[in-house]
């Protein structure tokens, strides 16, 4: 009885408990007072939003992770992001890979569900390919940020602490230990250092591409007219939505009387920081408070974009946004189907971006009004720690520890719903829905 249950849960389902194991799990480990510094239990709720963060690859926070969480506590949140990161799924094959066990056709299928492959052919293949890219870069970034860190902190602490910040970067969960230059500080201090901060972008962009599109340019090399349709929207969206922020802050946010003693040099690494950082990151090297209300709406539709398909990223992704783009374009065009790049997509593609794109706003903007109102905060600031959670960003204005518990929890569902996904989340509701077998009269309606 037992194993015709478990054949009759779907993919999506599998990927949305898998999740809410793991979220619990930590949770529980986190509340052990071998986990804070003081030696005491930690309230459940704290503990919980705690882990949900780290798992959903966040970065929101209700304590500073170096002041309040011990060194295991700080493990067992780098252990959540890393699973988060990676995926429950793609972290469970992947133990079944190094232990040798046989991966079965159900295990193959959720497996391509849960990072959406086009095909389950070569599914094991790639995730052996995401596990040596994921250890080589998040290794990679490591090793650079040790020649900042091991001088300034010592060996062990200098270690500790670039491993940290590139598996948090790499992952784009935002987490840091800087707590001890001031609590909530992220890098701040580290707004002029190309070292940090030019390694923490690096990761960053590394992991939101998506591995299905480093894939691509691996086995491609250089030739960009033979790149997968998908490989080129992200690529091109990506630089767009790198470069074009990254001037506005340049020109305009960074020219405010506030930002008078930063020198051209951090100028120019601010700018180009504070536009890689909102694709889902949380990382800050300013603090977001003193940003003119136009920055912070840029950086809320940064955040609900964020980073592509099969990525360390959430947002409704890079694709969507290009989708929403070319449907636009083949409007004005007056073309009968959408197209990019001398390819004609799907109108199934277009169902589900809208779908997703509707979703999220839908919560973000229930989410950010609902906290407006019970906190009493400025609804700006609730609608940027609304995008920034269902997003998996972790940037903040500093009023998240400052919330109710209802606001926390509802932190926590935008979080869980952001790493998810939103179809995800639809199949699994909806599973054992049957399509209905007869079509509906057609009959047109007029729109605009």
């Amino acid at each position: 009885m037992g194993s015709w249950r478990m054949r009759r849960i779907t993919p999506a389902q599998i990927i949305i408990l898998g999740f809410l194991f793991i979220i619990l799990s930590g949770a529980v480990l986190l509340m052990l007072p071998i986990s804070s510094k003081d030696g005491t239990f930690t309230p459940f709720l704290d503990c919980l939003f705690t882990a949900t963060s780290a798992t959903c690859v966040t970065g929101l926070v209700v304590f500073d992770t170096y002041t309040h969480w011990s060194f295991f506590g700080q493990s067992v949140i780098l252990l959540l992001i890393q699973i988060g990161g990676l995926g429950v799924i793609t972290t469970a094959l992947a133990i079944a890979l190094f232990t040798k066990r046989k991966i079965g056709f159900r295990e193959r299928f959720v497996m391509q569900e849960s990072i959406s492959a086009p095909q389950v052919s070569g599914i094991v293949r790639l995730t052996s390919f995401i596990l040596k890219a994921t250890f080589v870069l998040e290794l990679l970034g490591a090793i650079v940020l040790a020649i900042q860190f091991l001088p300034e902190y010592g060996f062990r602490k200098g270690l500790w602490f670039s491993i940290f910040h590139s598996v948090s970067a790499f992952c784009n969960a935002g987490f840091d230990l800087m707590g001890h230059r001031g609590e909530y500080s992220s890098l701040v201090t580290y707004v002029g250092n190309p070292i940090v901060t030019g390694t923490i972008m690096f990761l960053i962009v590394a992991g939101g591409l998506g591995f299905f599109v480093w894939k691509d340019i691996k086995e491609k090399k250089w030739r960009v007219h033979t790149y997968r349709l998908q490989t080129k929207i992200v690529v091109l969206t990506t630089f767009l939505l790198l470069l074009l922020p990254a001037i506005y802050f340049f020109f305009y946010e960074f020219n405010q009387p506030q930002w008078a003693d930063l020198s051209t040099k951090e100028r120019i690494l601010a700018s180009m920081f504070q536009s890689v950082t909102p694709r889902t990151a949380g990382f800050n090297s300013v603090d977001y408070a003193a940003m003119q209300s136009s920055s912070i709406l840029i950086s809320i539709c940064l955040m609900l974009i964020g980073g592509s398909p099969g990525s360390t990223a959430g947002g409704f992704k890079t694709t969507t946004l290009a989708m929403l783009v070319l449907c636009i374009r083949s409007v004005i065009q007056k073309k009968e189907s959408i197209q990019g790049f001398g390819r004609r997509i799907p109108p199934e593609v277009l169902r589900s971006g809208v779908s997703i794109f509707t979703l999220y706003i839908v919560l973000f903007l229930t989410g950010g009004t609902i906290i407006s109102c019970i906190d009493g905060v400025s609804l700006s600031s609730a609608l940027f720690e609304s995008a920034s959670a269902i997003g998996t960003v972790g940037l903040t204005v500093g009023i998240t520890r400052d919330l109710s518990d209802i606001s926390h929890i509802i932190l926590i569902l935008l979080m869980y719903f952001g790493r998810v996904g939103g179809l995800t989340m639809i199949y699994a509701v909806t599973a054992g829905h049957m399509p209905s077998p007869a079509q509906l009269p057609q009959e047109k309606i007029t729109v605009g």
